[in-house]
This record gives structure tokens, sequence and C-alpha cells, in this order.
């Protein structure tokens, strides 16, 4: 409160207004930058929280080692079974859960092979009927999972 707000008689009395004069610039300026808050983008990107819940850590991609295959049922109203792998990242040891695309993907990736996980399109959030899932196998054993699938490229042996 180094300005005070110049207050006017109107039809209703004394009235508050809006800080007019020629020190008022720190004011406006400090109450802007207080009310920046409560704008959720704003908040969403100077908190920073978002870029620590993020598994990627900002990345674009990361590398992991494949813990289980698991198969996870899809939303209603359709019925499958979605197959989809637990994965721990390298960079920070998180587990997450990544789906497999293409029709016997599945059989290309073993357990404790090293995959390259992307996300899935849609900037954190879970795609189509797969509750929850956010990432996707990109790579495996450092070979395309789509060249695998085409037939174009064979998994290196190990």
């Amino acid at each position: 409160d180094r300005v005070s707000t110049q207050s006017t008689w109107g039809r209703r009395g004394l009235v508050m207004g809006k800080p007019r004069g020629i020190n008022t610039a720190r004011k406006l300026g400090d109450h802007r930058k207080d009310e920046r808050w409560a704008d959720k983008q704003f908040k969403k990107r100077h908190l920073g929280t978002s870029l620590k819940a993020n598994p990627f850590g900002g990345s674009s991609h990361a590398k992991g080692i494949v813990l289980e295959k698991v198969g996870i049922e899809a939303k209603q109203p359709n019925s499958a079974i979605r197959k989809c792998v637990r994965v721990q990242l390298i960079k920070n040891g998180k587990k997450i859960v990544a789906f497999v695309p293409n029709d016997g993907c599945l059989n290309f990736v073993e357990e404790n092979d090293e995959v390259l996980v992307g996300g899935f399109g849609r900037s954190g959030h879970a795609v189509g009927d797969l509750p929850g899932i956010r990432f996707r196998v990109v790579k495996v054993a450092g070979v395309g999972l789509y060249a695998l699938y085409r037939g174009k490229k064979e998994k290196p042996r190990t």
C-alpha cells in the first residue's frame, strides 16, 4: 500500500476507485503481478511442478527397460485387451506404462529389452479407449518398432 487509492464523492457517498495520479505505476504493476497467479496456464508455466511431475523431465522421448508385459482393458463401449508394457526409465528410475502399437508387435518386445518411449500425441493426456496410458513404445533394442512390424528390419541378437 505505497499509493493509496483515490476516493471520490459519488451518489452513494465516498467511493473507492482505481488508483490514479503520477505515482500509481508501481501499484498497478504489483497488482497485476499478484493477479496473474490466478491464471491456470500462467501458474502451470511458472511453478515448475508440471516439469517435476512429467516422467520424461521435459524431454520428448526417454529410454527404459521393460519390466513386464501387461494387457489393459479398453474403456466402454469398446471391448478389447490392449497390449502394453511396464517400463522403468533409465534417466530417473520412474516406472510408467507404455502402449505397444500395431497388431502383433508385442511379440517383438521381450522383458529386460531396452525400449525408446515417446508421448502418445496429446501432451500428457490419455488417448482413445486406453485408460491412463500417456506413452507408447517407439523403438526396441535400437530398431524402430514400425520397421520390425513391416519386416524391413530384424531385431539384433543379444
